[in-house]
């Protein structure tokens, strides 16, 4: 992970040489026996999520965000997660989700990722375990075009629940949009609407369809090597509506750290599970710099912004 050469001046991916990237893989937990809770909390856990889910107490998790590897061949740090048979996929994906089950406290949230493709199984799959409350659909404006199909922008992010009773808290993912017309009442007072300097903006209740994602690049912050990293905006609203702090957020294919990063920022606990050693030591090299770094680009005093780059 060592760069080839000089980053432009404005290049902010956060990239690790081998020797950093050693040192900061010694500071990963590798369980070789069950784990109290005291001992996986706020930690960076290095292995197989399919081994290491066994490790872990009974009842332990408020909320889980999980990115599978989607159904595509695709280069993972030195592992290949190979295309495989959809039904194959389907066993697969069953495999590790089983698991979680009894990790998660009864009022529990689960959200997972998917693309176009791989969301035809979700519902299937998780629906033997969970509620399904919500699909989330999101513009993933990065990628290339095809030639002989449609561009792919979208992806998706089903909403389950372990019960009917969850946490779910509307005002902390309400987003912030310009107003255009800023209407008065008769007093002259602003009607549904309020000012930040000369800003005139308005609270808008959030839908399923999310339009305000930009995918990390070279010139945010958060960026790093990951083929398939999450913004920590996008995550960040996840944390928000279906945890409070305290809270114990757990991914079981953590990559290079987006959902810990985001869970530490908004001061919830985390629990995070990854079998890469590059990508663990970019997680906790970033867990590291949020000490100093807190802020999460496109959430601001409080509130959505309408790009987060």
């Amino acid at each position: 992970m060592k760069p080839n050469k000089a980053k432009a001046p404005r290049n902010k991916t956060i990239e690790l040489s081998p020797r950093e990237t050693a040192l900061y893989v010694s500071g990963a937990l590798r369980p070789k026996a069950e784990l109290s809770f005291p001992e996986a909390e706020n930690r960076v856990i290095l292995g197989d999520c399919l081994k290491i889910m066994d490790k872990l107490p009974d009842a332990c998790v408020d909320l889980m965000i999980a990115d599978p590897p989607y159904n595509l061949t695709k280069n993972f740090g030195k592992s290949v997660f190979k295309e495989m048979d959809f039904s194959a996929y389907k066993k697969w994906f069953d495999s590790w989700l089983k698991k979680t089950v009894r990790l998660l406290k009864d009022n529990a949230s689960i959200y997972i990722c998917s693309d176009w493709k791989t969301s035809i199984c979700i519902p299937e799959i998780a629906g033997k375990y969970f509620i399904l409350q919500n699909r989330i659909s999101w513009e993933r404006e990065k990628g290339r075009g095809s030639k002989n199909n449609w561009k792919n922008c979208l992806e998706d992010i089903w909403f389950f629940t372990k019960s009917k009773e969850y946490k779910f808290n509307l005002d902390a993912v309400k987003i912030q949009r310009p107003v255009m017309a800023p209407y008065r009442d008769n007093k002259g007072n602003p009607k549904d609407w309020q000012t930040a300097g000369k800003e005139k903006f308005r609270l808008t209740h959030p839908s399923n369809i999310w339009t305000d994602i930009s995918i990390p690049f070279w010139s945010m912050p958060e960026n790093t090597p990951h083929p398939t990293q999450k913004p920590e905006k996008l995550i960040a609203k996840l944390i928000l509506a279906s945890s409070c702090k305290g809270d114990v957020v757990f991914d079981p294919f953590l990559g290079s750290g987006t959902t810990a990063v985001t869970a530490k920022k908004l001061g919830r606990r985390f629990i995070g599970i990854e079998r890469e050693k590059e990508y663990v030591a970019l997680a906790l090299k970033r867990l590291e710099l949020a000490d100093d770094k807190p802020q999460i680009q496109g959430f601001e005093n409080g509130f959505f912004k309408i790009r987060n780059g």
